[in-house]
């Protein structure tokens, strides 16, 4: 389900690996012995370990995009398949949500590695444009017909689907 045909490779494998626990995460790293445990606490600085579960479900810095736009949930996989479900939508929803699952976890990171080498933090609610901006562009793309201009669909992307 990882794999969207307006989703950008990169994006999908990205997803594939977040999915098996592959990413460089601090703690994945130390665990390879690649760094040391000591350095593996995340980028945030909240104290914590830098999971993939903890990064993009926990962190108060990066978690919190997700009520922006959804679902809550402790798992990584469960969290995925309650998103693109959550509406109990036909095809076209589902695979809607799906797209977004996917642009917010390649959204938050960027984010994160963005703060990791450069020390810059970038405001939430930036992060939530960046997802409807991203998305309207992937959307208009592979879809000659597309009929919502920017305005429209970033002051409400789902009201525009049909999606309550």
């Amino acid at each position: 389900m990882i794999w969207h045909n307006q989703a950008s490779l990169k994006v999908s494998v990205f997803a594939w690996r977040l999915l098996r626990d592959r990413l460089p995460t601090r703690f994945n790293l130390a665990h390879r012995g690649i760094i040391l445990l000591e350095v593996s606490l995340c980028v945030s600085d909240c104290g914590s370990l830098e999971t993939a579960q903890h990064l993009f479900l926990s962190c108060f810095a990066f978690s919190s995009l997700w009520p922006l736009v959804g679902v809550d949930s402790n798992v990584l996989s469960d969290h995925f398949f309650l998103f693109v479900y959550s509406t109990g939508g036909g095809k076209a929803t589902r695979s809607f949500l799906q797209l977004i699952w996917l642009l917010c976890v390649w959204v938050l990171w960027n984010e994160r590695n963005n703060m990791l080498f450069n020390n810059v933090v970038t405001p939430m609610s930036k992060l939530s444009d960046k997802v409807k901006y991203m998305s309207l562009a992937w959307m208009k793309a592979k879809n000659i017909t597309f009929r919502f201009d920017t305005d429209t669909w970033c002051s409400s992307p789902f009201q525009c689907l049909g999606i309550t």
